[in-house]
């Protein structure tokens, strides 16, 4: 009995480490099998040795309208600036307005005391009846005389004295007559009317005060603000297209920032542009007129000015980001349905803001890489997380 004993010993000691390496491979297999199933979906699909796909932002073309700007610096101008004068010596009796009023074009602002230009003005109109007296007499005068001198009872002398007579009377009526509207003015000018629309300023002479035609200061100023002006400036390469479309009967619109350039303060349109250039600046100095209704604009205040040149209408637009450029050509990374990239060149036109117009090699609706570009080449394979649109129509 003691040889089988010794066997199945000998046959356990043999089988044992063929059964441990069988359990071991068993192991080592179901452990391969969960990690390739835990593995994402991409990792898997991924070609054996190709690059990872480049995770990159696309934008669709779309159809719209560009125009094309151009820009310069300049300044609010009113249309009408008016020192406000006496015109006659006074006391100032009454004043009418309130500084910073909105005031009409010949509404009453103040009252000068009149009285001693009314006295002037009745001392005229008695001058002028006396004179009319005495010429009606003349006149009498000399009709009496030319009848008697056709009868040859008087002298011619005297007839031609009595002539010149009512010529002198004549002339003096006419002489009265002008003082009389001289003083009739004087009156006149002592209710000071607004000789503009605007905005009147601060007041610079009191009711009270003695003021006169010769003050220099005036008594206060009035400021045309609607419509108001931008003069601003254009480099003389810009002269021709403006120049050209102004002189065709085209309307170009201009928009009138703020100082910084970011917001929109008025919209109005080209009214003229100066008739040289500045030969310091290299520079043509350009008018337009804005309707500001809504008072944006201040009369010295700085702008940024934006001249509508052009617009191109029904254009293919992409995002700026997508424009790249080489020293041979003009492309852009154009998505294929199997999400990979090819190379497009393409012709570019205006720019608006961060969109350009393509005048060739693309249409609407095409899908470029507008960032993740310096890691792409002529078919590299891309993952698109969000497509979106930045193109506005």
């Amino acid at each position: 009995m003691a040889g089988p004993k010794l066997n199945l010993r000998r046959a356990s000691w043999v089988l044992a480490p063929v059964v441990l390496a069988a359990l071991v491979l068993g192991m080592a297999r179901l452990h391969a099998s969960e990690k390739a199933g835990s593995e994402p979906a991409a990792a898997q699909k991924r070609p054996a040795g190709g690059p990872p796909p480049v995770t990159v932002v696309t934008a669709a073309a779309t159809s719209g309208d560009v125009h094309t700007y151009l820009s310069g610096l300049g300044a609010v101008t009113p249309l009408a600036t008016v020192v406000v004068h006496s015109r006659v010596d006074g006391q100032l009796m009454r004043v009418l307005y309130e500084e910073g009023q909105r005031v009409r074009e010949g509404e009453l602002l103040a009252e000068i005391d009149a009285r001693p230009y009314r006295a002037q003005l009745l001392q005229a109109q008695g001058q002028l009846a006396r004179d009319q007296a005495l010429l009606a007499e003349a006149r009498v005068d000399l009709e009496r005389y030319q009848r008697l001198l056709r009868q040859d009872s008087i002298a011619k002398q005297t007839v031609d004295q009595q002539e010149a007579l009512v010529r002198q009377y004549e002339g003096s009526v006419e002489l009265d007559r002008g003082q009389i509207d001289a003083a009739a003015v004087n009156v006149e000018y002592c209710r000071i009317t607004a000789p503009v629309s605007g905005r009147v300023g601060l007041r610079l002479v009191d009711p009270g005060n003695i003021v006169h035609a010769a003050d220099a200061n005036g008594m206060l100023v009035i400021t045309q603000l609607q419509p108001i002006a931008v003069v601003f400036t254009l480099a003389e390469d810009n002269l021709q297209p403006v120049y050209q479309r102004l002189n065709a009967g085209q309307k170009l619109g201009v928009d009138a920032f703020d100082r910084a350039g970011q917001k929109k303060l008025a919209s109005g349109t080209l009214l003229t542009l100066d008739n040289q250039i500045d030969p310091t600046t290299g520079t043509v100095k350009l008018k337009a007129i804005f309707p500001n209704e809504d008072d944006q604009l201040f009369p010295n205040q700085f702008v940024n000015a934006r001249l509508e040149v052009d617009v191109e209408r029904g254009v293919t637009l992409v995002p700026e980001a997508a424009v790249q450029r080489s020293a041979q050509r003009t492309f852009v990374y154009l998505v294929r349905p199997d999400h990979t990239v090819t190379v497009r060149p393409v012709e570019l036109g205006a720019t608006e803001g961060d969109r350009t117009a393509v005048r060739s090699g693309l249409s609407p609706g095409d899908v470029v890489v507008v960032s993740g570009v310096d890691r792409l080449q002529e078919g590299s394979r891309v993952e698109i997380p969000a497509p979106r649109s930045d193109a506005k129509g």
